[in-house]
């Protein structure tokens, strides 16, 4: 049996993390992020829990970051401004479309985003 692939947003990581059971069945998933995410859950961390948890976590979820382009960035921006009214961030708009360029589901909570298309949304 294969193994689903996901874009995890930062929200999706930290819900993960913190044990939300809602994403209890994406707990097996091959996990892709990028390095802007880890940055904000790493943050997040460092605010909430602490030094060591953070590192601790940035280290485990280091490993899932793929990388993107001038186009992905371009892409980006446009749906961006296409969906100027959702007030959507940077991060989320580029993991979005990094999503859709993989054809794997963008999983996220991000009320934003409920109801889109390629979305796999858990509260």
């Amino acid at each position: 049996m294969s193994k689903e692939i996901y874009f995890f947003d930062s929200y999706a990581i930290i819900e993960t993390i913190s044990g939300n059971k809602n994403y209890k069945k994406y707990e097996n998933s091959i996990i892709l992020t990028t390095k802007l995410n880890l940055f904000e859950v790493y943050y997040i961390f460092l605010r909430n829990l602490g030094e060591k948890e953070a590192s601790f976590f940035l280290d485990e979820y280091y490993k899932f970051i793929i990388s993107f382009n001038k186009k992905t960035i371009e892409k980006a921006a446009k749906f961006k401004l296409q969906n100027k009214k959702r007030k959507l961030s940077m991060t989320d708009c580029i993991g979005y479309i990094l999503s859709k360029e993989w054809r794997i589901k963008f999983l996220t909570g991000d009320k934003e985003f409920e109801n889109m298309d390629n979305v796999e949304f858990a509260k």
